[in-house]
């Protein structure tokens, strides 16, 4: 037995379809109501108003508009639509659905294939910029506008055209557009690696450059910069001496403050510094900072101090004046942070070590010579009674540990 085609039972989708087609008639057929009121309630007004000499063709549509009786039919017809519609068990749960899955997730589904396609197109350039053509993109779901490729410097290639990189270089590096300036700092990189000479008589115009850079707001440069700092470094060691102050000054602050990557990248660089600057020459540019003010600058100056003097080895702590490196040694042991304290006590460790080795005796000789020869009488002799006492407990308790462990 056949059945006939409007006795099939409908899908979900067609019951859907319907449903709405119901109800977009039951609206227009409530607005047409409700108009047709407030125009005939219209007429009656314009009626009397034409027997009173009122009226005039010309504000017909703003009486119209402007009437309250219409106000009041398009109100009451809006308010009975909508009502109605929220009666209809179903319908809310599904367009709710329907909107989920058509609205929202293809947008976020795009904004995620735009963004993966514009870095697979963008991933071998420094900066890029994705395409924003897409208006309908949620605030939600943002894209960064720039990205850079931090190289590192055994990645870094060298430059096609070294005259004209030279000749562009100080303008790149002063440039208001960010994008540009760390182009110019991968290329001081660049030439500090394979052309360092082309730039040696250039660095006294370079460096105040980098030092601005390092200051800069912008994340991207200021860690650009602490890179090209420590290629620097390693590049030109003793030649920036001169010109050493300002750059170890922001990478102390650097080095100090809460961006975790800048400051990991700042003290790279402040161990490249330690590494390649000869400490003879390093240590009266770092001593000054051992005393400032802000308890991090002085504990990432301790450190790198410390860092610094097992360079000079004996000859060159005795040269320096190990009496001068155990009373910055004992002045930091009380400092505040605990970094600043670790540095001085491995300072002390190393020059107890120096001072011992520079005054050895014969093993049978046993006097007063030998006792005033001491770690301990050195210690009493250059030292105040209570730094004394801290020097030598630390250094007695760092041989008692040796002794124990041994």
């Amino acid at each position: 037995m056949r059945t006939s085609r409007a006795c099939r039972p409908r899908s979900g989708h067609q019951s859907d379809v319907v449903l709405t087609a119901g109800l977009v008639g039951y609206i227009q057929y409530t607005h047409s109501r409700s108009l047709s009121l407030s125009l005939n309630i219209l007429s009656l007004d314009s009626a009397l108003s034409r027997e009173r000499g009122e009226f005039s063709a010309d504000h017909s549509l703003f009486a119209l508009r402007s009437s309250p009786t219409y106000k009041h039919c398009t109100t009451v017809m809006s308010g009975k639509a909508l009502r109605d519609l929220n009666m209809l068990p179903g319908l809310e749960r599904k367009n709710e659905n329907s909107s989920k899955g058509s609205l929202t997730k293809p947008c976020v589904e795009n904004s995620n294939e735009n963004s993966e396609e514009w870095k697979r197109k963008n991933s071998s350039s420094l900066v890029s910029t994705p395409n924003n053509g897409d208006e309908t993109i949620k605030p939600e779901v943002e894209i960064a506008n720039t990205e850079v490729e931090y190289i590192e410097s055994e990645n870094l290639n060298d430059l096609d055209d070294v005259d004209m990189s030279l000749k562009t270089l100080l303008d790149g590096l002063d440039s208001k557009d960010w994008v540009l300036v760390c182009e110019a700092l991968n290329n001081v990189r660049r030439l500090s690696m394979f052309h360092k000479e082309a730039m040696l008589n250039m660095l006294e115009n370079v460096i105040p450059l980098i030092v601005k850079s390092l200051k800069n707001p912008r994340s991207a440069v200021c860690k650009t910069a602490i890179m090209t700092s420590a290629d620097i470094f390693s590049a030109y060691s003793d030649h920036i001496i001169d010109s050493l102050d300002p750059l170890l000054v922001q990478l102390l602050l650097k080095s100090s403050q809460d961006k975790r990557f800048v400051c990991e990248a700042a003290e790279r660089a402040l161990i490249a510094m330690t590494t390649w600057i000869s400490p003879i020459t390093l240590l009266p540019k770092l001593q000054p900072y051992l005393k400032n003010k802000n308890a991090r600058i002085r504990a990432k100056a301790s450190m790198c101090f410390c860092r610094s003097v097992p360079r000079l080895g004996v000859e060159g702590v005795k040269a320096y004046g190990i009496d001068k490196l155990i009373q910055i040694a004992a002045a930091q042991l009380s400092d505040q942070l605990p970094e600043s304290r670790e540095a001085a006590r491995t300072l002390l460790l190393e020059l107890q070590n120096v001072y011992e080795k520079s005054h050895e005796h014969a093993p049978n000789t046993v006097s007063e010579q030998q006792e005033m020869g001491s770690w301990e009488h050195f210690c009493q002799s250059k030292l105040s009674p209570l730094s004394a006492q801290a020097v030598l407990r630390v250094t007695n308790i760092a041989r008692e540990g040796l002794v124990l462990g041994s």
